[in-house]
């Protein structure tokens, strides 16, 4: 009996761009994507985004999920939800850190990918 995969089958850059029209549709801000495949062990890809309030970064994870079930892609934890300050959703090949300004410009996690690949926003290429 052939076994059947419960998760889409789309790449994680397919994923990603999904993601990014959501959370830019959602006011998030200043949301960039790392293509970090064959470099890092954790994931294949690494977003960022900037929330403006607790509510909103909540909202915006919030809604991550139910996109995830929309589109039937995998969702393994979230983590910092109730302080709402920095929340990781791990989707196991994407992570996506929401940060609120002051934490993101703290943590400059940018600088952590700087050697790799931004990807590319396929709808204004």
């Amino acid at each position: 009996m052939e076994k059947k995969n419960i998760y889409s089958t789309m790449s994680a850059q397919e994923k990603a761009g999904i993601i990014r029209s959501w959370l830019e549709e959602h006011h998030a801000r200043d949301a960039v994507f790392f293509d970090l495949q064959g470099a890092n062990p954790l994931a294949e890809v690494m977003a960022l985004a900037t929330a403006t309030s607790v509510r909103h970064a909540r909202s915006l994870a919030d809604g991550i999920l139910e996109l995830c079930r929309e589109h039937n892609f995998e969702f393994l934890r979230m983590e910092g939800y109730q302080a709402g300050l920095w929340i990781l959703v791990d989707l196991n090949d994407i992570i996506i850190h929401i940060m609120q300004e002051a934490e993101r410009n703290l943590y400059h996690l940018e600088s952590l990918w700087r050697d790799a690949e931004p990807l590319p926003d396929e709808r204004h290429s």
